[in-house]
């Protein structure tokens, strides 16, 4: 199967109409043959009561992102993917902007993808460092 970047965007984009992804405004910008990559808005509905960016809602766009570049691997009539596992370490804080999120993957196996997600600001400073496994599941 060849890559489509652009078709890989608008699938990712349309899974988000109706869900928490589209809640949080997320947005996919670009994918690659290893990785995915999303934006999201940072203002009053993402932060905590401290007027930051809350880390529960920075866990949420990495899985969000993690998982559906799992879906990139599998074929989805046959497959799909569900998160396991989650950890996240919050380095820095963000009140405003946009925040940037990539998915790399470091293993691709038959049953488990395990993800590397950084969040970075807009000047690429690292916010959050996130580590993601899926399991791969026969679809039934």
């Amino acid at each position: 199967m060849s890559f489509d970047k652009d078709k890989i965007l608008q699938l990712c984009n349309d899974w988000s109409k109706n869900t928490l992804m589209e809640t949080l405004e997320i947005e996919y910008i670009d994918a690659g043959e290893d990785f995915l990559t999303a934006k999201m808005p940072v203002n009053s509905r993402v932060h905590q009561p401290m007027g930051l960016l809350h880390g529960g809602a920075t866990v949420a766009l990495a899985e969000s992102v993690g998982s559906a570049a799992s879906m990139l691997f599998i074929n989805p009539e046959k497959q799909e993917a569900r998160g396991i596992e989650i950890s996240a370490n919050h380095l820095k804080s963000k009140r405003e902007g946009t925040v940037f999120c990539t998915a790399k993957i470091i293993h691709q196996g038959r049953s488990i993808h395990l993800w590397e997600i950084k969040i970075t600001d807009e000047e690429g400073k690292l916010i959050s460092l996130c580590k993601l496994s899926n399991m791969i599941l026969s679809r039934r």
